[in-house]
């Protein structure tokens, strides 16, 4: 005998206005703005919809057009993608790096790793060596400081003293 531990709000269905698979679920809501309808996608366990956007009129001209399996599997796939593309911006403003020349003409790439944190975030600035990326030298930092090609130079000219933010 098996036995599933799904709540009843993550188990399958396929109503005209509700779709839920075992990721996401699809509701077809009344457009705040005006007449019309719209979608939102909410994957399981987000607080907020990952999308929500426009939805077609049903032939009556009053009542949305029901979702189906073509327009559940593309919605999945476009919310998918809205949130990969915000993890990766979220990426790139928390980890930086420039790459300088510096000592002897050596190659040194500094990398700034953010880690926020409502209570305590913090920040941590390495040093690498570009031809083997071995660790250099690495401080903790200031969340709010500016990582440039000026800055990381004077970093290294210091000998990886702790920059002032």
């Amino acid at each position: 005998m098996t036995t599933t531990t799904d709540s009843p709000d993550h188990l399958p269905l396929q109503e005209p206005r509700l779709w839920r698979d075992d990721l996401w679920t699809a509701r077809i809501i009344k457009n705040e703005e005006d007449d019309g309808w719209a979608v939102e996608m909410t994957r399981h366990g987000d607080p907020e919809p990952a999308l929500v956007g426009p939805w077609t009129m049903g032939r009556d001209k009053k009542n949305p057009k029901p979702l189906d399996t073509p327009a559940f599997h593309t919605l999945v796939k476009t919310a998918a993608e809205v949130i990969r593309r915000h993890e990766q911006q979220l990426h790139a403003t928390l980890n930086k790096s420039v790459t300088v020349t510096a000592r002897n003409d050596q190659r040194i790439r500094v990398a700034l790793s953010i880690v926020p944190d409502e209570d305590n975030p913090s920040a941590t600035l390495t040093a690498y060596d570009d031809a083997d990326d071995s660790e250099l030298a690495s401080v903790n930092v200031s969340p709010a400081f500016r990582l440039t090609t000026s800055s990381a130079t004077a970093w290294i000219e210091s000998d990886y003293a702790r920059p002032r933010s």
